[in-house]
């Protein structure tokens, strides 16, 4: 795989991405990580609108199903020391052209850092994660992160919930360096795969909404990121993940009779890897890397039916990718990275 990269915006410490539909269009979402804006951008790197110039601090970004063009963010999350007044607020558009929109902040979560909504049986659960529960002075970890979910109103709309609405309970404590999040669809149930220091877990939504959530180990070793995607084609998914904490280490797991067993490791560190996420394309499922020091490259992860290998093509270097999402758009795929460490928000068309 290769890649023709365009730069359509730069934006100081540009980190959240995601896509958002709005008048049946999908356009993106781009949110700084320090106290900068959140822009919308449509998918030929056109700036639509500038959402907010402030205060920044977005982690992640979770489009609403309802109403259009509406979604929740984090703020305030500048670091893992300085994220004890993170929220989420509501955010929904009035007149884009005019840069006009409601944002209300619905919840506070000192230390959120990745946060979702997973449904199940027709209810929507807020599933949120915090990196610690407290800090007391830089590079504080004596107080591991936890996991908590709540339940969304019915007709959610930003105005129709006061914090105490959600029901929030926590529902895991004990992560150290709570940091990894993503979405899984398994036995076509929407999970939760969420990594830290103590290893790699998948929570399960509950049956019904007073049920009990189901956690289960994957993975024991420590891990900042993982994401599952059948890789190799075989009909189960592979876990790719990066370790330890904004680590170096790229490896891939495979599921043996129920276990998970190291199958692959990147022969070469790749410094304070972080951006993943995974998609097909040209009919295989990539997974792709961005790492932010170092040689700061941008990784396309893949297996090599012809070698029966699994294999990596460079596609950027010197960028430094902080997330990433991928697109489609006129039959093209479209890598939307946010290149944190140069302030470059970068759309990558993927060509074969």
């Amino acid at each position: 795989m290769k890649a023709q990269k365009t730069k359509i915006d730069t934006l100081t410490k540009c980190y959240a991405v995601s896509p958002l539909k709005y008048k049946g269009e999908e356009l993106m979402l781009i949110a700084a990580e320090k106290q900068d804006a959140c822009n919308l951008y449509d998918l030929n790197g056109k700036k639509l609108s500038v959402i907010w110039d402030g205060p920044g601090g977005t982690m992640s970004i979770v489009p609403l199903f309802e109403p259009d063009g509406a979604f929740l963010a984090t703020q305030r999350f500048y670091s893992p020391n300085d994220s004890a007044d993170a929220n989420i607020v509501y955010v929904a558009p009035e007149n884009i052209e005019q840069n006009k929109w409601k944002i209300r902040k619905i919840l506070d979560m000192p230390f959120l850092h990745r946060f979702d909504i997973l449904e199940r049986g027709g209810v929507k659960y807020l599933f949120m994660c915090t990196i610690k529960s407290a800090h007391q002075y830089k590079d504080d970890w004596t107080s591991p992160g936890k996991v908590y979910a709540g339940i969304l109103p019915n007709n959610f709309d930003g105005e129709n919930a006061a914090a105490e609405s959600f029901k929030i309970k926590e529902i895991k404590s004990g992560l150290t360096k709570n940091h990894g999040y993503t979405k899984d669809v398994h036995n076509g149930v929407e999970t939760a795969i969420v990594s830290a220091e103590n290893g790699v877990y998948r929570f399960t939504p509950p049956e019904m909404p007073d049920g009990d959530w189901k956690i289960e180990m994957l993975i024991d070793s420590p891990a900042s990121d993982a994401i599952m995607a059948d890789m190799n084609g075989d009909g189960k998914k592979e876990i790719l993940v990066i370790s330890p904490f904004h680590g170096d280490n790229i490896s891939i797991y495979e599921d043996v009779n129920g276990t998970y067993k190291k199958v692959y490791e990147h022969p070469e560190p790749a410094e304070f890897s972080h951006a993943i996420t995974y998609g097909n394309v040209f009919g295989k499922d990539y997974v792709f890397i961005g790492h932010r020091k170092g040689k700061r490259r941008l990784f396309a992860f893949y297996y090599d039916s012809e070698k029966k290998c699994y294999a990596f093509d460079i596609l950027d270097e010197d960028a430094g990718g902080a997330n990433a999402a991928l697109f489609k758009k006129d039959g093209k795929a479209l890598l939307a990275v946010t290149n944190r460490e140069i302030d470059e928000i970068a759309l990558y068309e993927l060509l074969s």
